[in-house]
């Protein structure tokens, strides 16, 4: 038997990067998974998002392991979206035990250079799109009565500021203060709320032009090298970027039963970038 035999799991951002890998492990250790993603455009992310084949291409992943996935295109901007989704996924499986709330993006500016849009963009994705995931979801958890396992996707970029970041910054640093009071409000229905604090991981928010510059300002075009010789550099230990599947054991451990008396606490998986 899996470590997650017979729970489900609710995930945002699924089709790539980390919540694909979470989607991938948990169902290794016997999850069914609710998977949710969404192509449609940001305007002021200056990356390419997630394309319909690439949340396709978790459904073969999670089916390879021989675990059911329901995958539904839901943007955690639209709440309805995000409804619907939870809604087919419980018609499915007929519960829901984990809340993986991942989606999140990146638009680096400094502070004073950023635009009315981009500001909004972030904070309607990544802290109140959390806000709506929860919503839309936890309540399923405690209508089952067995209680459950929360994780909210934040960032090193809460704990240890740098520029270019503020609106990322403050996002997820709004993510912990909703953790640590979902947790005292769900902690009757034995429902543990935890965040995670990666530091820099290599999926594709991470491994662009966009990012690359803002890692190496001094040069006009970086390349992966040079960004990953500078990435380096702000980890403590020598590594340039996490793999998304050293995330995914550390969110393993916290939904499953070895995490079962762990809940309002911030996860560092930050090769001491903190310091």
């Amino acid at each position: 038997m899996g470590r997650l035999e017979g729970k489900v799991v609710f995930i945002t951002g699924a089709a790539r990067g980390q919540g694909r890998s979470h989607a991938v492990r948990l169902a290794q250790e016997g999850a069914d998974v609710i998977a949710v993603d969404t192509s449609r455009p940001v305007d002021s992310v200056p990356y390419p998002l997630a394309r319909p084949e690439d949340l396709a291409e978790t459904v073969r992943l999670v089916e390879a392991m021989d675990r059911r996935i329901v995958a539904v295109d839901a943007d955690v901007r639209d709440r309805e979206s995000l409804d619907l989704a939870v809604a087919e996924g419980l018609r499915e499986f007929g519960r829901l035990d984990i809340v993986l709330a991942n989606a999140g993006v990146s638009s680096p500016a400094p502070v004073l250079e950023l635009s009315e849009t981009a500001w909004q963009e972030m904070i309607d994705i990544n802290l109140t799109g959390v806000w709506r995931t929860l919503a839309a979801s936890v309540p399923a958890i405690i209508e089952g009565g067995r209680g459950g396992a929360v994780v909210l996707t934040s960032s090193v970029a809460a704990v240890k500021a740098n520029e270019n970041i503020g609106h990322y910054s403050a996002a997820k640093a709004g993510l912990v203060a909703l953790a640590k009071v979902a947790a005292k409000e769900w902690a009757p229905h034995a429902i543990r709320v935890n965040t995670i604090h990666p530091t820099t991981v290599a999926t594709g928010m991470v491994l662009n032009d966009s990012t690359y510059k803002l890692f190496r300002p001094d040069l006009d075009a970086p390349t992966r090298e040079e960004f990953e010789a500078a990435a380096t550099v702000v980890n403590l230990l020598p590594v340039a970027a996490l793999d998304p599947s050293e995330i995914s054991e550390a969110v393993l451990h916290l939904v499953a039963d070895s995490g079962r008396h762990i809940t309002a606490t911030q996860t560092l998986l930050d090769a001491g970038a903190s310091l």
